[in-house]
């Protein structure tokens, strides 16, 4: 009786926790995505405001806010987030629309794979930093420097994931469709596209958060506008309360971004599988 006693206590905490869990999951996904941002704002309060760490070191959630305020009121936050949002995306709809072209090339084509796999490949291995001096070299610290840059960031991720998924279409569907007389673009619009759509999704989420990474290192080394230019204006100034909201600036509008392709993303399967 007594060993059935404790069973039954030691049961009773996972019990507990599983109710707990499945309580939780009954609440809406947007909700349950909250909790650790509302957890970390809250860390973030207490060890400021009671001076676990030095104000100079991580200001107050109220300073950063105060900080967004002041950037708002005299013009200079809607400018440097509008020039940004323009750069990343000019650059990911320019490098995904190359990588869509040349994956689809080189997962169809053996010999274009021969032709150019090996040297897109060595290609993507290269740092995005080191892009950086040869294309201010040829085209200055224009506009175009700084969106060729995103459009490379772009690129290798869609091209990546469209020749892979190709290349591993089940053979047997393409045989089964080629007997039934479908052939080159009938047979990738009505066979392959419906089979890749959740890979080209998966390259163009990846390629949209390349292509705000190196948004912020062609902004971070040769840019008078935009949210890079704001992260180094901020470290140079000794401004880390405008430090802090770049970087909340740059992972909101990174998820608001992604979110709407997400969206997309849905639509396509739905379409097309």
């Amino acid at each position: 009786m007594s060993s059935a006693n404790q069973t039954q206590q030691a049961s009773t905490p996972v019990q507990a926790r599983e109710s707990l869990g499945a309580r939780l999951l009954k609440l809406p996904h947007w909700l349950l995505a909250l909790i650790l941002p509302l957890i970390v704002l809250l860390t973030w309060q207490v060890v400021t405001t009671t001076g676990i760490v030095a104000p100079w070191s991580l200001p107050t959630p109220a300073a950063v806010v105060a900080a967004a305020g002041e950037l708002l009121e005299g013009g200079e936050l809607g400018k440097h987030v509008g020039i940004s949002t323009q750069r990343v995306l000019l650059g990911f709809f320019f490098g995904s629309l190359l990588g869509l072209l040349f994956g689809a090339l080189v997962g169809l084509s053996r010999l274009a794979d021969a032709l150019l796999g090996l040297s897109i490949g060595a290609l993507r291995a290269v740092p995005s930093l080191a892009w950086v001096p040869l294309l201010i070299l040829w085209m200055k610290m224009g506009e175009d420097s700084k969106v060729t840059l995103v459009i490379i960031g772009a690129f290798f991720p869609v091209f990546t994931t469209v020749a892979l998924a190709l290349r591993h279409v089940d053979r047997q569907l393409i045989e089964a469709a080629r007997a039934f007389g479908l052939n080159g673009l009938k047979l990738l619009r009505t066979v392959q596209l419906p089979a890749v759509v959740p890979s080209v999704f998966s390259g163009l989420r990846l390629a949209l958060a390349q292509a705000w990474l190196f948004l912020v290192a062609a902004e971070l080394l040769g840019a008078s506008m935009g949210l890079g230019y704001l992260l180094t204006d901020s470290q140079n100034n000794g401004r880390i309360d405008r430090l802090i909201l770049t970087i909340i600036l740059l992972a909101v509008f990174g998820k608001i971004t992604d979110a709407l392709l997400s969206v997309a993303e849905r639509w396509a399967i739905n379409r097309w599988t």
